[in-house]
């Protein structure tokens, strides 16, 4: 009988928290909770910001075999600079001449900016949750799809680092994603 009560007890506050955290019901709101839970809140998915965590220069140049894998530096290269022309272009600055050859997106990525390129990295989607929760809401509307790709897009690169961690052997489970 103490162990059922136990576990109840225990299991009050986790059902008390979960009932606190509220889905947001406003278009602000959820591009905001989609930025975030890519940049830096736990969710249903490991945020950049703790995928990139604690991983040395050296381990963000680590490829896997194949000719088309990317290293997480690469693809955390990829995020930034994604991130920052779209971002420039919602704030309606013009970004620099882009040739179309999305490799180089990848490409310029280098081991000794590694520190750099996570602050960068970091930075870019702080500014991008700041650029949301400050638009009115007719910039928001006529952009929401394009911060909701954002938001998926960089889902989708933070598993595919999170993959390349896992096959490097350099992932903590215990951060996340066993």
């Amino acid at each position: 009988m103490k162990k059922p009560a136990l576990l109840l007890l225990l299991a009050i506050p986790a059902l008390v928290f979960a009932q606190d955290k509220k889905a947001p019901t406003d278009l602000r709101g959820v591009l905001l909770e989609q930025l975030r839970t890519t940049h830096n809140a736990e969710d249903w998915f490991v945020p950049v910001s703790i995928a990139v965590d604690g991983l040395t220069a050296e381990q963000a140049q680590w490829k896997p075999a194949g000719k088309d894998a990317h290293s997480v530096g690469q693809l955390a290269y990829h995020i930034w600079y994604w991130d920052q022309r779209s971002l420039m272009r919602f704030k309606g600055e013009k970004p620099p001449a882009f040739d179309g050859n999305n490799n180089e997106t990848f490409d310029k990525f280098s081991a000794a900016e590694w520190d750099d390129l996570v602050k960068k990295l970091n930075q870019v989607l702080a500014d991008w949750e700041t650029a949301v929760q400050q638009a009115d809401d007719a910039k928001l509307a006529e952009n929401a799809s394009l911060i909701a790709h954002i938001g998926a897009h960089n889902a989708y690169h933070v598993g595919q680092i999170l993959y390349v961690r896992k096959l490097q052997g350099s992932w903590n489970p215990d951060k996340g994603v066993k």
